[in-house]
């Protein structure tokens, strides 16, 4: 077996691993907050915030979204770390991340893979991964911040403030998150777009 098809086999071990819903129950509690808090704060019910909890459902990104900006959490907090398949060199420069040390989130018919090296940053970069029929959530998203990618394989079905584009293999993308926005998979093959959400300040939507 060669390296990248050890790579490969590892990670397809590792994605087996809990969702994010452990996650986002040790994030509550460290803010010491009730579910009856987190649902007032984030205006998810409940019962929904106990399923996620207990990984019984999988978050919409609307959903996930809404539950970790009330958690005042960073992108990076929701991704489940993967154990490397190379060790670490101690030297590594902080400014990389590796191919084989993408932490991961889980989202049913959606994987995102994230890019960005560690640390505080206000430009996130991940790899989503979108299955046949897979997309965002029911409810469109909006939140102060620019978003922009390019489709790495298949089809983007993007829809922004009202306005439809179907973006295929090579097409790229730049918007403002706080516009109404969704996406889907259109096709009945796996499609693949590198992801791009860059912070503002907050006067620009004021």
């Amino acid at each position: 077996m060669t390296e990248k098809e050890k790579t490969a086999a590892q990670r397809d071990s590792d994605d087996k691993g809990p969702g994010v819903g452990p996650i986002l129950r040790r994030l509550r509690h460290e803010k010491g907050w009730s579910l009856q808090e987190l649902a007032e704060k984030s205006g998810v019910s409940v019962g929904m915030i106990s399923q996620i909890e207990r990984d019984l459902a999988n978050p919409s990104v609307r959903v996930l979204t809404a539950i970790r900006r009330a958690l005042q959490a960073p992108v990076s907090a929701v991704f489940r770390d993967v154990a490397p398949t190379h060790a670490e060199d101690p030297a590594e420069p902080d400014f990389v991340r590796r191919a084989d040390q993408r932490p991961l989130l889980e989202l049913g018919a959606l994987r995102k893979e994230l890019l960005t090296s560690s640390g505080h940053h206000s430009l996130q970069m991940m790899v989503l991964h979108i299955n046949p029929g897979g997309h965002s959530g029911n409810t469109a998203l909006s939140y102060p911040a620019e978003k922009g990618g390019m489709v790495l394989s298949g089809e983007l079905l993007l829809t922004v403030d009202g306005r439809e584009a179907r973006l295929k293999e090579g097409d790229s993308f730049v918007f403002d998150s706080a516009l109404e926005h969704s996406f889907s998979n259109p096709t009945n093959k796996l499609t693949q777009v590198m992801w791009i959400i860059g912070a503002v300040q907050l006067d620009r939507h004021l």
